[in-house]
């Protein structure tokens, strides 16, 4: 039988975590995260690319697709929300291979777990992990190790757009 804690280092291996403090309360960092991610995902990151990309989204509901909008009406759908639930956690399967190949099968997919958690009055910690990168085969580490790197600069996009002055009233 296998040692518990040897169990617990092999899963953290096909694992990444990331932290952040945001200003705004968590209502705020979560509506930012979900409905304005073409203001804030690298653009380079997606198949159409920066000139012909069109709209990037999230469907508000588990089992909604995360999707990218592209040259003449063209939709990828790159992701699929596991968890809803606004404004403490997000879940989201992703569905994008190491080979930037879409992977249409959810067992074979990677999952980004997202907390918004309250930090005082106007503060919220953002903790993300993405998980079960050996679900990506031979080579999950490679691909986990490439996206550390991925999510520092989309998270550093994300907390400058969600530090942006806003309007007084929902997010």
């Amino acid at each position: 039988m296998a040692d518990p804690a040897d169990i617990r280092q092999d899963l953290e291996r096909f694992s990444l975590r990331c932290s952040l403090l945001v200003p705004g309360p968590p209502e705020r960092a979560f509506a930012v995260f979900t409905d304005d991610l073409t203001d804030w995902w690298v653009t380079e990151y997606t198949w159409s690319g920066p000139e012909a990309l069109a709209e990037l989204g999230m469907e508000p509901q588990a089992g909604g697709m995360l999707y990218e909008i592209g040259p003449y009406g063209f939709r990828a759908d790159w992701g699929r929300v596991l968890t809803w639930d606004p404004p403490r956690r997000l879940v989201f399967a992703w569905q994008i291979g190491p080979d930037r190949v879409p992977v249409p099968d959810p067992a074979k997919a990677s999952e980004v777990e997202v907390l918004f958690l309250p930090d005082g009055p106007e503060r919220t910690r953002v903790e993300l992990e993405h998980r079960h990168f050996d679900r990506h085969g031979e080579a999950a580490e490679g691909y986990r190790k490439a996206l550390t790197a991925g999510w520092h600069e989309l998270l550093t996009r994300y907390l400058a757009t969600v530090s942006r002055p806003h309007p007084a009233g929902p997010a």
